[in-house]
């Protein structure tokens, strides 16, 4: 293990589950991960490798066939898994989401259903938020849901679906009037369907078509999709929960685990640009010496390593916070914000040190360095998170006078 970046009080479970993680990084993903992303593979033998150590259950409760295991575990091991190719970490993590948003907030024939198939990576998640004419205005979804005797009928298209193609499962956000009157608040107007589908592009069921890959900078391998829904055919028992005008709420949790996520990438991309950075300057000679030993080298390391670390510790407190069952929308908001803005630097700064080698695709760093600008705006902007940031401690030090 790295000398940065270690979490105090860890059990020896959690120990164990990230030094095996960190083995399969080191030999699975490492070697493979930049051919993967020039080609904009899809890492499938990654992912059954991920399924065979059981990490597609590993927040899933044991009574569904999962580990049982913490907020704070998942976002080790999101760390470690983004420390070798984001995009696998991405894979998971809207798996995750919707895991955790069926345990929390499912009803007990949904969670008999679709958790212990989801454990073992039979069922594969992803969740849908956002639309072409809005991003992060969440009140502003047009898709709708109308009631059509015992099913709704959704009819919109989404945006920004990450394993749009290879999920089985999606939790959709629509609005649905039905029972609430006109004026309501938008946010109490918005329901969370479970859509079940077929792996694949084109038309996966009646109604609904996920067109092709789209095209991105970065952030490659992992299926980025649209979702158009025309007529799509829902029954009443796969609104998550039970009961229509609670998917804001739904989903807002559901979100507060992935900014968690999201940071613990920044924490894990971070980390290797810093040791892809640390090794090149000790091997890289001008005017006689290792530019480490450089001391605008060395100051530019302890920057990234001292950014490195306060990211970490911000993001174990955020998902410690959550796992203790307390409101974190303000640590998850300010470790997304860090996390990912210091990523960003990191990267640079190892950039910078790689000089012009920086720039050729024959090194690992010119691939970070396309990858860490997702995270600016991944499961909200930094402008944002901020103003989350901003109201949260308007309500904690609110004046008195």
């Amino acid at each position: 293990m790295t000398r940065l970046a270690q979490t105090a009080g860890l059990t020896d479970v959690q120990r164990e589950i990230l030094t095996t993680v960190r083995e399969f990084v080191d030999k699975e993903i490492i070697p493979v991960a930049t051919e993967l992303e020039h080609r904009d593979e899809y890492p499938q033998a990654i992912v059954d490798g991920l399924k065979e150590l059981g990490l597609f259950g590993l927040m899933i409760p044991e009574e569904y066939g999962g580990l049982g295991e913490s907020l704070l575990t998942y976002a080790l091991c999101v760390e470690e898994i983004a420390r070798g190719w984001m995009s696998v970490s991405g894979i998971i993590n809207t798996h995750f989401i919707v895991a955790y948003m069926l345990k929390q907030h499912g009803t007990q024939e949904q969670k008999d259903h679709f958790l212990p198939r989801m454990a073992t990576g039979e069922v594969r998640g992803a969740f849908s938020m956002s639309e072409p004419a809005l991003g992060s205005d969440v009140s502003a979804i047009t898709s709708k849901a109308v009631k059509d005797g015992e099913d709704y009928v959704l009819n919109g298209q989404k945006m920004w679906l990450t394993n749009g193609g290879s999920s089985t499962l999606v939790a959709v956000l629509v609005r649905s009037d039905e029972g609430h009157p006109e004026g309501t608040a938008p946010h109490k107007s918005m329901t969370t369907f479970l859509v079940e589908k077929e792996p694949g592009f084109g038309e996966v069921r009646p109604g609904l078509t996920i067109p092709g890959k789209i095209d991105k900078m970065g952030y490659k391998g992992v299926d980025t999709t649209e979702l158009i829904m025309d007529g799509l055919r829902i029954p009443a028992n796969r609104v998550l929960g039970g009961q229509t005008g609670r998917g804001f709420y739904q989903m807002m949790d559901g979100v507060e685990v992935g900014r968690v996520n999201v940071a613990a990438r920044g924490c894990g991309v971070a980390q290797r640009a810093f040791e892809l950075g640390v090794s090149y300057a000790q091997q890289r000679h001008t005017f006689g010496k290792p530019i480490a030993q450089h001391q605008a080298i060395q100051f530019k390391l302890a920057e990234m390593a001292t950014k490195v670390e306060a990211a970490h510790a911000m993001m174990v407190n955020a998902a410690r916070k959550k796992d203790s069952g307390e409101r974190n929308d303000l640590e998850a908001g300010m470790a997304k914000y860090l996390a990912s803005e210091y990523c960003k630097e990191v990267v640079e700064d190892a950039f910078r040190i790689h000089g012009g080698y920086g720039f050729s695709k024959e090194y690992e760093i010119e691939r970070l360095y396309r990858e860490a600008p997702m995270l600016l705006i991944g499961e909200g902007t930094a402008e944002i998170q901020k103003m989350i940031i901003g109201r949260r401690l308007l309500e904690e030090y609110r004046f008195q006078g």
